[in-house]
């Protein structure tokens, strides 16, 4: 006759059950709370978003990011087009283009920051002047045999993106000669879309020209050239101590202090993919050889934010794995609903991590959003478990955590290295802690 179980293996085989049915409520737990970290994330993305929208606003009343091209000489000539017989049959007007065989801009920029909420935008004045020369005409090789130049209607054109961004009037000295104010607009769109120009008429047999322009240009953000010289040097400082130069040429010299920085380009016509002097049936693409400096924030807490939100799972997972051992050692059982509370504050920590570092520094934000969350985590776990010691476990194992993720986010190169290594050391820890459980 089968022996009927005892009321105390009856007891152990239900609590067996509980538990294992417990573990997997807290599985599906932990990814039912993706849902909201998700919804997080998209959040961050949205302030992202707004933040961009303020700089935008701000820049398109102030002026855009801003990139000299020029001076540049456009020659007009009449392209004439034969019959078979040889008599002419119609003319073409197109346009040839000259760069100058040397080119020097020297300048201070003045940048201020702008605010549109809580949002910073950097925005900068600067005095400029280029200085430089054209060469002879020579354009036996550019404009084809038989056309007709017209070299009184001339032009000298500077390509500027955003011309709200001048707040004085642009004057070009030629040859020594009295300044003369340049006209809005390119008469002649073959350098750039936006600019301004002037009419200057040349002779074929004329010598080389010496040129200044003088020019305050607004702008935000950015400040680029390009080196449309044979040689191209520029000669940038400010009062601006933290720098990026970006484009296609970084500096050749350059000194950064906290008093700002100076620095010092040259190029030349080697260093770049367009000739010194071209007409209409060449297309000329300079964006791939401008250089210059941005002015922007160093603000990257939305980026971090978004970096740290990746790691949710883990935070999640790991705070009820601890919690869950504690339980099957202790007397004192944990509801799912409180599984869940955990949770939520452990979600809650991104929304308070961002929201907090639109006002202080990233790092300051990061300390302050961490504690908040490892101290509650911690007082509810004492009151759980009734237990100063297991309170200590819980908040230490979050500190660690935090302490973790900061860490990965404080590292470029490295970060996917360390954060290997930390979850293997993780798991490891799990598994140790985990192996004389009896899961059956």
């Amino acid at each position: 006759m089968q022996a009927e179980p005892t009321p105390s293996s009856t007891s152990s085989f239900s609590q067996r059950n509980a538990n294992s049915l417990k573990g997997v409520i807290i599985f599906l737990l932990t990814f039912v709370l993706l849902i909201p970290t998700n919804m997080i994330e998209v959040i961050i993305q949205e302030r992202q978003s707004r933040q961009y929208e303020a700089v935008n606003e701000v820049a398109g009343k102030w002026g855009l990011t801003q990139t000299l091209t020029g001076p540049v000489i456009v020659i007009p000539y009449e392209k004439i087009i034969r019959n078979e017989t040889g008599q002419e049959k119609e003319r073409e007007t197109k346009y040839a283009y000259v760069l100058p065989d040397e080119l020097h801009i020297t300048g201070e920029v003045f940048p201020e920051k702008r605010y549109r909420g809580i949002f910073e935008v950097v925005v900068y004045n600067s005095k400029l002047a280029l200085d430089g020369t054209f060469p002879k005409p020579a354009l036996d090789d550019i404009i084809p045999t038989g056309s007709v130049i017209l070299w009184d209607k001339a032009v000298v054109q500077l390509g500027i993106p955003d011309l709200r961004g001048l707040k004085e009037q642009v004057r070009l000295t030629w040859d020594d000669q009295a300044a003369v104010v340049f006209e809005p607009g390119l008469s002649v769109s073959g350098v750039a879309t936006s600019g301004i120009h002037i009419n200057k008429p040349l002779s074929a047999g004329g010598d080389a020209h010496r040129f200044r322009i003088d020019l305050a240009l607004q702008g935000s953000g950015s400040l680029f050239f390009t080196p449309v010289g044979k040689v191209t040097e520029v000669n940038i400082k400010s009062a601006w101590s933290d720098p990026s130069f970006a484009g296609a040429f970084l500096p050749d010299q350059k000194n950064i202090s906290s008093a700002g920085f100076d620095a010092q380009w040259k190029v030349l016509n080697l260093n770049r993919n367009y000739p010194q002097a071209w007409n209409d049936d060449r297309q000329v693409d300079f964006s791939n050889s401008v250089f210059g400096v941005d002015f922007l924030l160093p603000v990257d807490n939305y980026q971090k934010s978004i970096r740290s939100v990746k790691y949710a799972i883990l935070f999640i997972g790991l705070t009820f794995l601890v919690i869950f051992f504690v339980e099957m050692r202790n007397t004192r059982r944990v509801h799912p609903f409180q599984y869940a509370l955990i949770g939520l504050a452990l979600v809650i920590f991104y929304t308070l991590l961002v929201s907090i570092s639109e006002h202080i520094s990233f790092n300051a934000a990061y300390g302050v959003a961490a504690a908040m969350t490892v101290i509650l985590t911690g007082l509810y776990a004492r009151a759980l478990f009734d237990s100063r010691k297991m309170a200590l476990l819980v908040g230490g194992t979050l500190t660690l955590l935090y302490g973790f993720l900061f860490t990965v986010l404080q590292l470029q190169d490295y970060a996917l290295l360390i954060g290997s290594l930390g979850l293997f050391a993780i798991l490891a820890t799990v598994m140790y802690f985990s192996r004389k459980i009896d899961w059956q």
